[in-house]
């Protein structure tokens, strides 16, 4: 479908300025979404600006998650490992495990907060929009 897409875009391309970051960003979407299930998680957007991601991380501590922006790539990258190899267990009914999940965000989005409580980390986002990037008048001459 990517490709399909692409093909299209590029018919219409003396169109679209500029855009070429973003449709390359739309090329790898294909490999971008074989991720797995694990952790699942929420995208809850609050108003136009403020956005936050609710990550369920039953039985993972502070210590053991890592979130990271990367606003060179526009990626949010979340994660952790619970995985203890010191532990003797007799019966282990709980698993542990590693992941990581990511997202690409806008070039505008800031994260501004990451708190985890009662299994559920959330992560909070703004869309900051600069006041050049925001639509002003032209003055005609």
């Amino acid at each position: 479908m990517t490709t399909t897409l692409l093909s299209t875009l590029n018919r219409f391309d003396p169109f679209f300025v500029g855009f070429d970051k973003l449709f390359d960003q739309m090329s790898t979407f294909d490999t971008e979404r074989n991720q797995p299930n694990y952790p699942p998680y929420n995208i809850i957007q609050q108003n136009d600006n403020n956005y936050t991601i609710e990550v369920a991380l039953a039985g993972f501590t502070q210590e053991q998650i890592k979130v990271t922006h990367l606003p060179e790539t526009n990626n949010l990258v979340i994660e952790g490992s619970n995985e203890d190899s010191d532990t003797q267990y007799l019966h282990q009914g709980i698993a542990s495990r590693k992941f990581l999940r990511n997202w690409t965000v806008a070039d505008t989005i800031e994260v501004t907060d990451a708190k985890l409580s009662d299994g559920v980390l959330r992560i909070q986002l703004e869309n900051v929009v600069p006041d050049e990037k925001k639509p002003k008048q032209i003055e005609i001459k």
